[in-house]
């Protein structure tokens, strides 16, 4: 198929219309069909569930050109299994998974011609998600719903490569013991905002959040999952009830084992432990990999001895490995490829 006459080396990473998006529509109890659209409009009433009581959960993952010419999308199973468990957490009737990924392939398949080429660096972004669309003004779940799920093409989420950030600990809270952290919600990025903003204005990129209930245990930021490299090359992520289950994350956990030969830790991380790490980095589907170069906890600097600028060089190698086998370049682990055409 023809791409589309884009400048695609320079795209950034901002929403776009394509030709076509997906929906299917929840009442008396079921989801319809579903089908393919055109207008990337919605009309609803103005006491939609969505509107009155965030009623909505979300998903993120990417389509790519691999190397050898086929279209693909990375472990979309993992997004339809949290997708529900989102849905569930929010009394949201759960999109069956089996037609998540077949509405993924179907819509892939339809903008087609949108998906960036091999080499651009630029992929499409899918969005997949599910809000309630009745009139509710009592506080209570909605009764009729739509999944949808649009498509963009995006660029790089860094432009000219990833230098480290500056991160600071922050004095909010992202999550309640047994709350919703560990859910893809609309609301939980909602409760964000402001905590980034200010530490825009103060001059970090983004908010360490530690455990509500001690205020000693790492968690994440507001959108993304925390790994670490230990001194002696130990791989170590943050285990949290109330953290979102990044589907990078886990990746990244095998491919650390797997490929890369290293010890992997799951575990409680402290902030006290945080100078004896050599690198820090953030995953998400966004950028794959963010690398930390520094954390400030209330004007202490944890500087990393990664530096600030460049990756630390375990994280590089996690990167290019994971990234390798998106693009097709590195055999992928049995099902962590879905080919679309």
């Amino acid at each position: 198929m023809e791409k589309k006459d884009l400048d695609w080396s320079n795209l950034g990473f901002g929403y776009m219309p394509v030709d076509y998006r997906y929906v299917s529509y929840y009442k008396d109890g079921k989801w319809d069909d579903g089908a393919l659209i055109t207008d990337p409009n919605i009309t609803l009433n103005e006491c939609a569930g969505v509107f009155q009581y965030a009623q909505t959960v979300f998903e993120g993952l990417k389509a790519y050109t691999t190397e050898d010419g086929h279209i693909v999308c990375f472990r979309p199973d993992l997004n339809a299994e949290r997708l529900c468990q989102s849905a569930e957490r929010l009394e949201i009737p759960p999109f069956p998974e089996d037609r998540f990924i077949k509405a993924v392939e179907e819509v892939v398949k339809a903008n087609a011609a949108w998906v960036p080429p091999y080499g651009s660096g630029a992929t499409l972004y899918i969005r997949p998600y599910i809000m309630g669309t009745n009139s509710v003004i009592g506080v209570k779940p909605a009764q009729e719903y739509q999944f949808r799920i649009l498509c963009t093409p995006v660029g790089p989420y860094f432009k000219g490569g990833a230098k480290p950030i500056t991160i600071r600990v922050s004095d909010f809270d992202r999550a309640a013991p047994h709350g919703t952290g560990h859910i893809k919600a609309g609301l939980n990025y909602a409760m964000s905002l402001h905590a980034i903003v200010d530490a825009h204005a103060q001059g970090f990129d983004e908010n360490l959040y530690l455990d509500p209930a001690t205020r000693s245990k790492v968690e994440e930021t507001g959108g993304a999952n925390f790994i670490f490299i230990t001194k002696d090359g130990k791989f170590v992520t943050p285990k949290s009830d109330s953290i979102l289950p990044s589907i990078t994350r886990r990746s990244l956990m095998v491919v650390a084992e797997k490929y890369l030969g290293l010890t992997v830790e799951h575990r409680e991380v402290y902030l006290d432990e945080l100078k004896d790490f050599a690198e820090c980095g953030l995953c998400g589907t966004a950028a794959v990999i963010s690398p930390v170069g520094k954390i400030v906890n209330h004007g202490e600097e944890i500087c990393f001895p990664s530096g600030m600028e460049e990756m630390g060089p375990i994280t590089k190698k996690l990167y290019e490995t994971l990234t390798g086998i998106q693009m097709g370049r590195i055999e992928a682990p049995e099902g962590w490829v879905k080919v679309i055409e």
